[in-house]
Parts: structure tokens; C-alpha cells; sequence
């Protein structure tokens, strides 16, 4: 593996930002990302005048490998009020899977996250059809705190809902 980077997007990464996510009609990244959600297309122009760049954009990065934008890091607020703060990843391009770029990306969006704000925990959640993703988080020592069973319906199959956490204190360990 090269060497992975996270960082603000920049203005003049929109268009590539957009081709990345709605360039194909059914793209093989969403096969993982949560395929019984519909992903809903944008046009270039809603998503330019949606999208946040630079300082403008905390709650989501880029990940460069190699000088190349591969993927985002993101978080959203589960609920503010008791700084309850899930995060995700997506990495569009499949030549870029299992390579451990997914790992070096979310350990710095950890590390960030836990520097930047007052929170106590990070967390995701993930299906148990997508094995990748569990294995990123027992690769960063990430504990399994729910599994909700059976409630993901997707291709004919049940899957249980999986949810990974991390406490400040176990990152800094």
C-alpha cells in the first residue's frame, strides 16, 4: 500500500466528487454501502451547489492515495445534544479494495475526530453483509456493541444490522 491521506475537499474536486458517487447508474460500491437504501442520483449541478468544500466541509474528507481521490470519510450527528457521533467511509473504486487503504483512511479520520471534537466515542454502523467493513473494525480494535438481527432485507436475504464503536480512552491506549 502507498501512501493514504485525508483532507478537505477541494472546490476543484467537485466534478470528479460527483463522477465518483453518480457516474454509473448502479456502481459497485453500493452493492456494500447500504444497498437496501436506494441511492438517489443527483445532477452534477445539484450536487455542486449541495456540496461543501474546504473549510466549509468538516463533516466530510477526501482520501488521496497516490495523488488520487479514491474515497470520503464522513460523520453525522446521531444526536448532538449527548455528542453522539457515527462516521463512515466509502471508497468508490474497487482497485482500491482490501489493499488496507480503508484502514490507514479511518484510523487518521479517527484520530482527527477525536482531536477536533469533544466526544467520547466513534462508531459506525455496517451490515453482516458486508464483511470488509467488520473486519476494518475489529482491525482498529473497534468493539461490536449492537447486532440487530435479521431487520437488513436485501436480495432475497435477511441481515443483521451490525454496530462498531471505539472509546477515546481505547484509541489512545
Amino acid at each position: 500500500m502507498t501512501d493514504v491521506t485525508i483532507r478537505p475537499p477541494r472546490e476543484s474536486e467537485g466534478a470528479l466528487l460527483w463522477e465518483l458517487k453518480y457516474g454509473e447508474q448502479e456502481p459497485e460500491w453500493k452493492k456494500w454501502d447500504a444497498p437496501y437504501f436506494p441511492l438517489t442520483h443527483k445532477t452534477k449541478e445539484e450536487f455542486l451547489t449541495s456540496y461543501q468544500f474546504g473549510e466549509h466541509s468538516p463533516d466530510q474528507w477526501v482520501i488521496e492515495a497516490e495523488g488520487t481521490v479514491i474515497g470520503t470519510v464522513s460523520y453525522y450527528w446521531e444526536h448532538k445534544p449527548s455528542r453522539w457521533l457515527e462516521m463512515g467511509i466509502t471508497i468508490f473504486d474497487p482497485a482500491y479494495w482490501n489493499g488496507g487503504y480503508g484502514t490507514a483512511a479511518l484510523e487518521q479520520w479517527i484520530t482527527h475526530l477525536f482531536k477536533t471534537l469533544s466526544i467520547v466515542r466513534v462508531g459506525y454502523t455496517t451490515w453482516s453483509g458486508n464483511k470488509r467493513m467488520i473486519r476494518l473494525g475489529e482491525k482498529l480494535n473497534m468493539t461490536l456493541e449492537a447486532r440487530m438481527r435479521k431487520c437488513r432485507y436485501y436480495n432475497g436475504e435477511y441481515y443483521d444490522s451490525i454496530r462498531m464503536g471505539l472509546l477515546r480512552e481505547e484509541w489512545l491506549k
